[in-house]
């Protein structure tokens, strides 16, 4: 079982560098791969994502492992900003809908036990960044969290 690691931009892979060549030895229909990560990673259009290709090199059958880019990064994309600040100014402004969407892009790599522990994980990161959450502070949209207010958004 051959490994290869490779960092693409979502949906946008191609059967060039770094893809060709590390895969072309390997026998594989190249293009056939690049299809299938850019199926796989379409939702992080304009952003780095880790992809682990697995070839078996007898069958030259092959498994995809995508990881997810940073949470900060998919906050970023949300907001329209190039980077957070560390300060008390908020730089940027996302949805609750948005926090949600995040929230379960990154549920295998969040600690929360259900979708509201994540979701208020990535309202951390938002507040570390100075990005708001509907107009509001990470600690105001905590609350309204466990208030109820956002109720609709958890109902899986």
């Amino acid at each position: 079982m051959e490994e290869i690691e490779v960092l693409v931009e979502g949906g946008k892979a191609s059967a060039g560098p770094p893809l060709g060549p590390a895969l072309g030895p390997l026998g594989l229909n190249v293009m056939e791969v690049v299809k299938k990560i850019n199926e796989v990673t379409k939702d992080f259009q304009g952003m780095k994502v880790p992809v682990k290709i697995m070839v078996d090199s007898a069958t030259k059958n092959f498994e995809l492992k995508v990881g997810t880019p940073p949470a900060s990064a998919l906050i970023m994309k949300r907001a329209g900003i190039e980077k957070g600040t560390g300060d008390e100014n908020p730089v940027g402004n996302i949805t609750m809908k948005d926090v949600i969407e995040i929230a379960k892009m990154k549920k295998n790599d969040l600690l929360g036990k259900d979708l509201k522990a994540k979701a208020k994980e990535i309202i951390g990161t938002c507040v570390s960044m100075g990005i708001t959450i509907d107009g509001m502070k990470g600690k105001e949209a905590i609350k309204k969290i466990e208030e109820g207010t956002y109720e609709e958004f958890f109902k899986e």
